[in-house]
């Protein structure tokens, strides 16, 4: 039986930033998509894209959540702090409230407490998509952080690192722009950059991570038992680094490589690993071959897509 849950508001910086981070980037689109009409955009705007969204990105997937939140491996204190930066500048939240926060919705995995469920609360299936997409952010709550976190509220650098949020998301924006001015050597340089390398490319990724609660909940595969809805979605795998393989990751939350078959590609497992050949990484761990056995279930021909809202309820 779950547990009520209770819940404080999120201090007005935290929310603040959080939501300006889900508001300003559609904006910031709109202002590449004017500024390319009739001239396109260059190879700076576009590397300095996929180079911030790799780095933010691994950040969030390899650092707050498969470090952080599921300690799947360990690694040193110099990577620690660099897994902590690099997910903070991901805009996403500060790491306190994201790992508990996601905690929390593994302990209530598609219940009525799960913070971003697809399959709970009132409306139709868009709506509850939606709100499980998007609409949750809007009505930010702080979970018990002492309940969910206490291990990192423990550490003194995950202390400072959190409190310091505010200058990591500055960073995210500021480092992209003086990189786009430097390369080009043009104010319009500075610019491009920033839009590119920060704006745009936090609408991406936060929409690629949304997906994660709301499409891998809804459409995909489910070839491991976890007691939930989630579900493997290969486009979503590839987009969001790994974290696309969702049913896997709910069937066994503690594995650092998510994506358990030799198909189903992990760019974030893929670096967990070269960091294991390069000693930043250690202890990592995995599922053996007769757990996975244990877990696995035959699927229904018809169950990769809901046929009926009842499914979804």
């Amino acid at each position: 039986m779950s547990t009520i849950e209770t819940a404080a508001p999120l201090h007005r910086g935290a929310r603040a930033i959080v939501l300006i981070s889900v508001l300003l980037p559609p904006m910031a689109l709109a202002a590449v998509m004017w500024l390319a009409w009739g001239q396109g955009f260059n190879m700076i705007d576009l590397s300095l894209f996929a180079g911030m969204y790799l780095i933010c990105g691994l950040g969030i997937t390899i650092g707050f959540h498969r470090y952080f939140t599921h300690r799947s491996f360990d690694c040193p204190r110099a990577m620690k702090w660099l897994l902590a930066v690099t997910g903070s500048m991901a805009c996403q939240g500060d790491l306190f409230w994201w790992c508990a926060v996601h905690r929390q919705h593994h302990q209530h995995s598609d219940d009525e407490h799960d913070p971003h469920s697809p399959h709970v609360g009132s409306g139709g299936r868009l709506r509850r998509f939606c709100r499980a997409h998007l609409g949750w952010l809007f009505r930010i709550e702080q979970p018990d952080q002492a309940r969910y976190v206490p291990d990192l509220l423990a550490d003194g650098d995950l202390r400072v690192i959190n409190r310091l949020f505010p200058l990591w998301v500055a960073a995210s924006l500021v480092i992209p722009a003086l990189l786009g001015g430097l390369i080009s050597g043009s104010w319009i340089g500075v610019l491009t950059g920033l839009l590119w390398g920060g704006l745009v490319r936090i609408f991406f990724e936060h929409h690629v991570t949304w997906s994660v609660n709301s499409v891998c909940h809804i459409w995909g595969r489910q070839p491991y038992e976890s007691h939930d809805h989630s579900r493997n979605n290969a486009i979503v795998g590839l987009l969001a680094l790994g974290e696309g393989w969702h049913n896997n990751h709910h069937a066994f939350p503690a594995s650092a490589r998510h994506g358990l078959a030799w198909w189903q590609f992990d760019a974030s497992w893929v670096f967990i690993k070269v960091m294991g050949w390069l000693r930043l990484a250690r202890a990592i761990k995995t599922p053996d071959a007769q757990r996975m056995q244990r877990s696995h279930r035959t699927p229904e021909p018809t169950e990769s897509v809901p046929s009926s809202p009842s499914e979804v309820v």
